[in-house]
Order: structure tokens, then C-alpha cells, then sequence
């Protein structure tokens, strides 16, 4: 993506406001155009002083006095609504930003780290911002003084103004050249930070792994050699554009001096007045300002457009899942389940799932099991869209998920993780998450159905007790039976256990598994199952291996195939249930 395709791309994201935009643009090509008329104004009242010109000074006086109150005016107006657009239109572009990227399928999240994104997000909005305030303020006044000033210059005096021709051409050829010799590094540069962001947010996001394993020395070192390359790429760069600002001043100090010396000997001749030498110095200074401002411009978008091409990457990348508001709605359900000959894979040429079909009727309980890796989390994943299938469909009650709005699927399944992902906020508001319009009564009502109630309110601040990042101020089985509310709230009619209680301890398991029983009732329930009680309970057992359903049925059926799954629950692949503590039972 060009340098210039990326700044069309910033100006078009002021199209929801671009009536004032465009006014604010209008203005300040007022303001270029009072820009223009100072140095002729002022010359003229040179020569008028001079008596050159009939009239006097102080008409002409007058007139500078006009134009100038004009500028004030405008000038006020531009500086009160630039900077409010600019900050209103960061606002949105984050928010726009924040709501593309948490959609984007799973699978690209796997691919790039939060840290990443975060810096993304916040680049690119800063430099949009940047580049909006320099658009409304100065980038096309400064284009336009400059193709405006050239041709006046030369109706007052072609040799003179052949000297500001010079000039322009050097600032014109010093850029391009700067452009041209460092803009890969450039990008090198932009893509060390980018790795700089990763790793920190990698170390504050395993805290307690660096300090117990004693890693704070390690990941400092490491950090400043990756801060030693971010330099050694960066100043080569810096270095290129400091030579163009030294050659640039020195241009511009030349040309003026030229300029003097010219004028004086053209007004010898008899060829120019003084005022018209005074304008000209006048037109010079002004285009070295303008130029100096393009240069600062064009300098500014060479450095930023490497995260802008990031951020507006991110932008364009496509949610594999569609259906977002666009299809219809999953109409009330009562949670019947089929999988049609499915087949899905990550990559090309890496198959997870080969031709899965089963059926399940409403309100039963299906249990997953298999070895590592055999797909059981995959398949359920298809049920709630992180992914779609490459082949095959899958139903709920005869509806094709694909062809109905996604987050009216995703309304009707609530889903127990092995990790809570609890939120840096209050218990209730993590609760919430499940229903954010719920009542106090109907949260605390789903806390006790999934037994946190009383841990809950025995907490500094009960329900509005801030929990950790990620959790880490509660324990396991704490933040589990956060997560079991948080589904209890949610009162979907299928429900998907993703190995809900395999990280925790027995008696902490207990407790929870007597929670997910609660939830589970009158649900089509999906469980991946490690427990020997909730695969002989299951109204159906399916059982995985490298991606294909090998066996499917009930317990005892099962076990007299003598299978796959005969073979897993002889080896006690399934775990005893625990006991609740305090349980008097053996």
C-alpha cells in the first residue's frame, strides 16, 4: 500500500463527518489564500511609503488590516472544531478498531499476540489523529499556497522567481530521494516494536511465573538487546532525514540571500521596486515555511505509515464467520442437535474432524471422550460458530447454524470453559457477562444454583469485590463456579461443558460437579467427560480419535462392543467421583 493510498484511506475515515470537514477545509484555504496577500499587501505599502503608488499607505494598511481580522476569525474557527473532530473521530476509529478485532475468528487471534494488537490500536489512532489535525489544518493550504505563490511570483518578476522554482525543486528531490533510501528500514523498525509490545505484555501477562522462576534479570537483558536492535534499525533513518533537514536549511538560507542579491541588482537596472523585492523575500520566507511544513508532513507520514498499514491490515482482514446482523434470526429452540457428515480442518491439507455425523435429542446429555488431541473441543466449537465446517452442516432443531444471525446462535448456548476468562472487574459485572441486564435477585439466585454465593458474600466487598486479571485473586474452584453463574445466568437451552473441573483438585471438583448437575438439567447438554459417573449417565457417549467418531452409544453398550471405549475405561481413563467435603459416604 502506497504512502499515498494510505493517506487517502485516513482522510476517508472523516466521511461520517465530512460536511464540517470539508468546511474546515474551506477555511483554510481562506487562510492560505490571507497568507498569500500579506507579502503582496506589504510590499505595496513599501512602495506606497516609497511614493510609488498613488493613494498612500494607509489604504493599503487598511486593507492588511481586513485581511488579517479575516485570518483571526477563521483561524479561531479551525482551532475550536479541528481538534473536537479529530478527538470524536479517534474515539470511533478505536472503537471500530476494537470491535473488528474481537470478532475476528479465533484462529487469527491464535496467530497474533494481544500485545500486538494493543499497540496497533493505539498507534494507529494516535498517528490518524496526527494526520486528521494536519489535514484540516495545513496540508492542502500548504499544497495550495505553494501552486497558488509560484505563478504570482512570476507575473511580478520571472527571474526572481525562478530562484523560489530552485528551491522548491531541492525540497521536492531531498524527500523523494529520503523516502526512496530508507523506507524499508522503516519498516523493519515499526515490526521490532511490534516485538518489543508482544514481549512485555507476554512478561506482565506471566508475572508470577518470572519472579518464581527467577526471570525479572533475564527478561530485562532480553528486553534491552531487542531495544539494542530497535535503535541500531532506527538510527540509520534517523539519520537520512537529519542530512534532508540540513540540506533543506541550507537551500533555504541560500535562496534568500539569492534572492537580496538579485533584487539589488535588478533594481539597479531599474527592472524592480523595492516593494517588489520586499515580497519576494516575503513569498520566499512563506515558502520556506510552507515547504518546511510539506517536508515535516511528508517526514510524519514516511515514519507512520508502517503502523498504519498494520492498523488498516487489521481492519481488512475478513471474520471468517458470517452472519453477524446480516441473516436471520435463530428462532426459540428447544435444542435438538445434528451433525451432518462434517468435516473441518485449521489449515489446508491439515484435516481435525473427518465426516462427523451423530443426532441428539433435545434435552439430553452427550458425553465426548477420546485421547488427547482426537478433536472433541474442535467439534464443539463448530456447535457455538468459532469456526465453520469445511464440509457438512450442523442443525439445531433442523436449522442449518450457518444461515442464522451468529449471535442469535450464540444466545441459545452457553459454554463452562476449562478457563473461567474471568474479567478485570467486579464478581457481579463477571456474572453479568451471562446476562448484563439481570437483576440482583436473578444474579444472586444463579450464584447459589452454582454454589459461589456463599464464598461470594463472605468476600471484602461481596459481589462487587474486584476479581484479579484472569481470575488470579480467586481460587480454581472459585473462579470455576464464577463461570458455572455466569452460565446459570445465561439460562440457554444447550449448554457445552469444555472440560469444566479437569484442573482441579477432588474435593474442589465436588463441589463444582454438583453445580454443572444443577445446570445441566433440562439443557442439551455436550461434556467433554472425565468422570466415570457423567459418561455412565450420558444419554450418549461419543467417542473420538484422530478426528474421526470411531464408536457412538450408551455406556454398557459400549463397553460390550469391547472398542475403543471398552479399551479407555479398563485402562480408568475416567476418574471416581469425588466426595463433597463433609460427606459422610464412603
Amino acid at each position: 500500500m502506497s504512502h499515498l493510498r494510505v493517506y487517502f484511506r485516513v482522510i476517508a475515515l472523516l466521511g461520517p463527518e465530512r460536511a464540517l470537514a470539508i468546511f474546515l477545509l474551506l477555511l483554510n484555504l481562506l487562510l492560505a489564500g490571507i497568507f498569500l496577500l500579506e507579502p503582496w499587501l506589504f510590499g505595496h505599502v513599501v512602495d506606497a511609503l516609497a511614493g510609488h503608488l498613488a493613494g498612500g499607505a494607509r489604504r493599503w494598511i487598511a486593507w492588511w488590516a481586513l485581511v488579517g481580522l479575516v485570518g483571526v476569525v477563521a483561524g479561531t474557527w479551525v482551532s475550536l472544531h479541528a481538534d473536537r473532530l479529530a478527538h470524536r473521530r479517534r474515539v470511533a476509529v478505536i472503537t471500530r478498531f476494537f470491535e473488528h478485532a474481537i470478532a475476528l475468528p479465533l484462529s487469527y487471534h491464535g496467530q497474533h499476540h494481544t500485545g500486538r494488537l494493543l499497540r496497533i490500536m493505539q498507534n494507529g489512532s494516535s498517528n490518524l489523529f496526527g494526520l486528521w489535525l494536519g489535514f484540516m489544518r495545513e496540508h492542502l493550504a500548504t499544497l495550495l499556497s505553494i501552486l497558488v505563490m509560484l505563478p504570482l511570483a512570476f507575473t511580478m518578476n520571472w527571474k526572481l522567481a525562478l530562484l523560489m522554482v530552485a528551491l522548491l525543486s531541492t525540497y521536492s528531490v531531498g524527500n523523494a530521494i529520503a523516502m526512496h533510501r530508507t523506507g524499508t528500514a522503516q519498516g523493519r523498525v515499526e515490526q521490532l516494536h511490534n516485538e518489543l509490545a508482544e514481549r512485555t505484555s507476554d512478561v506482565f501477562g506471566n508475572v508470577l511465573v518470572v519472579q518464581t522462576y527467577t526471570r525479572i534479570a533475564a527478561e530485562v537483558a532480553e528486553l534491552k538487546a531487542l531495544g539494542a536492535q530497535v535503535l541500531a534499525a532506527q538510527y540509520p533513518v534517523l539519520s537520512g532525514w537529519a542530512w534532508l533537514s540540513v540540506a533543506n536549511r541550507t537551500a533555504s538560507t541560500l535562496t534568500v540571500v539569492a534572492i537580496f542579491a538579485l533584487g539589488s541588482a535588478l533594481h539597479g537596472q531599474g527592472e524592480v521596486s523595492v516593494g517588489t523585492i520586499v515580497s519576494f523575500v516575503g513569498f520566499a520566507l512563506m515558502l520556506i515555511g510552507r515547504l518546511d511544513q510539506f517536508s515535516n508532513f511528508i517526514s510524519t507520514l514516511f515514519f507512520e505509515v508502517p503502523s498504519l498499514r498494520d492498523f488498516f491490515t487489521v481492519l481488512d482482514t475478513p471474520a471468517a464467520i458470517r452472519g453477524h446482523g446480516t441473516a436471520p434470526r435463530l428462532p426459540p429452540i428447544k435444542g435438538s442437535v445434528a451433525f451432518e457428515h462434517v468435516s473441518f480442518g485449521y489449515q489446508a491439507g491439515q484435516v481435525a474432524l473427518h465426516d462427523i455425523s451423530f443426532s441428539v435429542p433435545a434435552g439430553s446429555t452427550v458425553a465426548l471422550v477420546g485421547p488427547t488431541g482426537a478433536g472433541k473441543t474442535t467439534a464443539l466449537a463448530l456447535l457455538y460458530r468459532a469456526y465453520d465446517p469445511s464440509a457438512g452442516r450442523i442443525t439445531i432443531d433442523g436449522i442449518d447454524i450457518k444461515t442464522v444471525d451468529v449471535d442469535s446462535l450464540r444466545e441459545n448456548i452457553a459454554v463452562v470453559f476449562q478457563d473461567p476468562g474471568l474479567f478485570y472487574r467486579s464478581i457481579a459485572d463477571n456474572i453479568r457477562i451471562g446476562k448484563p441486564e439481570a437483576t440482583a435477585k436473578e444474579l444472586e439466585n444463579a450464584a447459589r444454583a452454582a454454589q459461589a454465593h456463599d464464598f461470594i458474600v463472605v468476600k471484602p466487598e461481596g459481589y462487587a469485590t474486584l476479581v484479579a486479571e484472569r481470575g488470579r485473586s480467586l481460587s480454581g474452584g472459585e473462579r470455576q463456579r464464577v463461570s458455572v453463574a455466569r452460565a446459570m445466568l445465561k439460562d440457554s437451552p444447550i449448554l457445552i461443558l469444555d472440560e469444566a473441573t479437569s484442573a482441579l483438585d477432588n474435593s474442589t471438583e465436588a463441589r463444582v460437579q454438583a453445580a454443572l448437575e444443577a445446570l445441566t438439567h433440562a439443557r442439551t447438554t455436550f461434556v467433554i467427560a472425565h468422570r466415570l459417573s457423567t459418561v455412565r449417565n450420558a444419554d450418549l457417549i461419543l467417542v473420538l480419535d484422530h478426528g474421526r467418531l470411531v464408536e457412538q452409544g450408551r455406556y454398557r453398550e459400549l463397553v460390550e462392543r469391547g472398542g475403543m471405549f471398552a479399551e479407555l475405561d479398563r485402562q480408568g481413563r475416567f476418574r471416581e467421583d469425588a466426595a463433597v467435603p463433609g460427606d459422610a459416604s464412603p
